[in-house]
């Protein structure tokens, strides 16, 4: 089992900034890859950002440039930083670790982020 908790969130103005955390307990070695996913009032959950155990990336287009995935492993945590911030970010913001030999996915609670105009 994979524990996740994300921490982070909160309100912020139009083009400022917020990091998030996720911090992993449990069984880590078994992780491939985690990412941040996120979820609008009324729409589906979608993809924000992945990072792989050998630190390659990959973004949604919407946050490319702007947000930055990374992990320290020393810690087991993982981060977003995310710049220039728009009304359209504002979302619950779930933090997602994958088993790659299960294909089995762990999310954390999820913290809001608000951005307001």
């Amino acid at each position: 089992q994979v524990q996740l908790v994300e921490s982070g969130g909160g309100l912020v103005q139009v083009g400022g900034s917020l990091r998030l955390s996720c911090a992993a307990s449990g069984s880590i070695f078994s992780i491939s890859y985690m990412g941040w996913h996120r979820q609008a009032p009324g729409k589906q959950r979608e993809f924000v950002a992945l990072i792989t155990s050998d630190g390659n990336t990959n973004y949604a287009g919407s946050v490319k440039g702007r947000f930055t995935i990374s992990r320290d492993n020393a810690e087991n945590t993982m981060y977003l930083q995310m710049n220039s911030l728009k009304p359209e970010d504002t979302a619950v913001y779930y933090c997602k670790a994958v088993r790659g030999s299960t294909n089995t996915d762990y999310w954390g609670q999820g913290t809001q982020v608000t951005v307001s105009s």
